[in-house]
This record gives structure tokens, C-alpha cells and sequence, in this order.
């Protein structure tokens, strides 16, 4: 009941003009904004400037564009433009080239063709510079086609790529063997949608033992597999599974967003792990913002817990 409630409510809010003209005036106006610990900023700028301070601490990042699934071609095309710029930006800032997208800006849901198109775009400056492209993972509607996109474009040869898989989808298992042996990198994740049983592990203890089996196969078996958790029992399992069987640190890393369990990014960090920071920015922060909220009651106390359980760096 809670479930349904909450995810009413935050998505209610999600749609409030007010409440976005309100965020938008005051929710990033000083460095210290509520906003501001969870997102980088409204410009490309900002997020290089966050992503320069997180190097400085031994940090890696990607940077994730934020923006609603867009609702034209023209839309479509206005988006890739802006990759085509983020990218040229970081690439003349001299920082890390780390990049994650969501299909859904690109066209995804009006025209397939169109977006492939458009992510070819993307790639081929991508290619160029180095640049590496994570392909995001949206709700199950759109894993199929998103698979699908991603291997026709592997298959002609584009390289600096990889993509997501969610453990709470049932078919993950098997997607991930199709992308391995495609020799993709793979980013685990346990999935923050709320989803129909039909497709999806409804208790936590299923979502987490498919997220520990998922990671101990693409530990073994993946190309430098990222492992997307803010949870410390999952990241014990991935530390004994990668001892257990004398994979060494530089073979994968892990993966947490920006604002969220900064001691244990530290010390992660410090025991000699891949750390890498998802860093959201852009001007519909709001609507992203209060949406997580809402895919799941669970992320309301997950975003809570991130900031209270913190300890100060000198405490790790």
C-alpha cells in the first residue's frame, strides 16, 4: 500500500510546475543547496568541475546528462547535439572521458532507426577521442530493444562502450552471457524501477542474490566488469569472491553515485579498488530527483541512510 502511495506522491511532485520553478530558483543557488549533494550542477561546467575535484581524491567518474525521455525527433536530435558538446568539453577540460546515456533522450520511444542513428553519432566522436560510452538501462520495456541497439552496433565494430543489467530482472541472468561473450564490459546494478513480478524479483534477498551471482560470473568470466552498489554486504561478497579466486583490483571497480557513501568511496579508494562516481547534472535535476524517490520507498530511506550512516572522512 505504502508503495503505491509513495510513488503517487513522488511522482505527483515530480510533475509540479511550482515545485520545479521553486527547485529550480533555489534548490542549486548556493554550494551548499540540498541539491547540490546529490547533483552536480545545472551546466556541462559544473560537472567537470565536480569531476576534476573527485580525481583529485584518487576518483574516476561518468557523467550522466539528465533529461526526460524526449517526445520529438527534433528533441532527439537537440540531445545528441548536447552529447556531441559534453564530449567536446570534457575532451578540451583534459579530465577523464567517461560518459552514460539513456536511449530514451535519443528517440528510443518514437523511432528506433532514429535513435540507433543518433548513438552512432555519438559514438563515432566517442571513438575518436577515446571516449568510453556507458549505455544506461531503463525500465523492462526498454531492455530488449536497448540490448538489441547495443549488440548491432558492437558487431560494426564500435568498441569504447558498455552497458547495464539490472539483477532485479529475472532475464538478466541470461543477457548477461549474451553480452560477455560479446566481450562487452558490463555495469551490475540491482535495479531501481518498480516492476511487474512477472519479469522482476519482488524481495530483496532475490534482487541481492542475483546481484552476488551476477558479479561473481562477470568477475571470472567479464571484460572489466563494474559492480554499482552502496551496499556493504554486496560489496564484501564482490571483495571475497575477487580474493577467492586471485582476480586482482585492476580487473574491475566499483561503481556508487555522486553525493552518496562518501566515506566508503574513501576507503575503497584507499585500499587500492577502482572507484568510479556516477555524477548527474543538467536542468531537469528535479524531475530525476524526485522520481528516484518514487520508483521505490525503499530509495527514500536508501537516499536518508546515505547521508545520516556517512562517517567523516577521518573516521573511516
Amino acid at each position: 500500500m505504502f508503495d503505491a502511495v509513495s510513488k503517487g506522491i513522488f511522482h505527483g511532485l515530480a510533475r509540479s510546475r511550482l515545485l520545479e520553478r521553486l527547485a529550480s530558483r533555489y534548490g542549486m543557488a548556493t554550494p551548499d543547496s540540498f541539491a547540490r549533494r546529490f547533483i552536480a550542477g545545472e551546466r556541462i561546467d559544473e560537472a567537470i568541475e565536480v569531476a576534476r575535484a573527485l580525481e583529485r581524491r584518487g576518483l574516476t567518474y561518468t557523467l550522466d546528462s539528465l533529461g526526460e525521455s524526449v517526445q520529438s525527433l527534433a528533441q532527439a536530435d537537440a540531445a545528441t547535439r548536447d552529447y556531441l558538446q559534453i564530449i567536446q568539453k570534457v575532451v578540451d577540460a583534459g579530465i577523464g572521458r567517461n560518459l552514460s546515456i539513456k536511449l530514451s533522450q535519443l528517440g528510443l520511444d518514437i523511432d528506433r532507426a532514429s535513435c540507433t542513428d543518433n548513438l552512432r553519432r555519438i559514438l563515432d566522436l566517442a571513438e575518436r577521442h577515446q571516449f568510453f560510452v556507458r549505455v544506461d538501462m531503463e525500465g523492462s520495456p526498454h531492455t530488449a530493444v536497448t540490448l538489441d541497439i547495443f549488440e548491432t552496433l558492437w558487431r560494426q565494430g564500435y568498441r569504447h562502450m558498455g552497458v547495464v543489467l539490472q539483477s532485479c530482472l529475472i532475464r538478466s541472468q541470461q543477457d548477461m552471457r549474451r553480452m560477455t561473450a560479446l566481450g562487452a564490459s558490463i555495469r551490475v546494478v540491482k535495479g531501481a524501477y518498480k516492476e511487474p513480478k512477472s519479469v522482476a524479483y519482488q524481495k530483496k534477498a532475490e534482487v541481492d542474490g542475483a546481484f552476488v551471482r551476477m558479479t561473481r560470473y562477470l568477475l571470472v568470466e567479464g571484460r572489466y566488469p563494474a559492480i554499482a552498489t552502496h551496499d556493504p554486504a554486496m560489496i564484501e561478497a564482490t571483495r571475497a569472491c575477487a580474493s577467492e579466486h586471485h582476480i586482482a583490483s585492476d580487473r574491475f571497480e566499483f561503481q556508487m553515485l555522486y553525493g552518496i557513501r562518501r566515506d566508503l568511496q574513501a576507503a575503497l579508494t584507499r585500499e587500492g579498488f577502482g572507484m568510479r562516481i556516477y555524477i548527474p547534472f543538467g536542468r531537469q535535476w528535479f524531475r530525476y530527483f524526485m522520481r528516484r524517490l518514487g520508483e521505490r520507498p525503499a530509495n527514500i530511506e536508501f537516499v536518508l541512510r546515505g547521508i545520516f550512516q556517512e562517517r567523516p572522512p577521518n573516521a573511516a
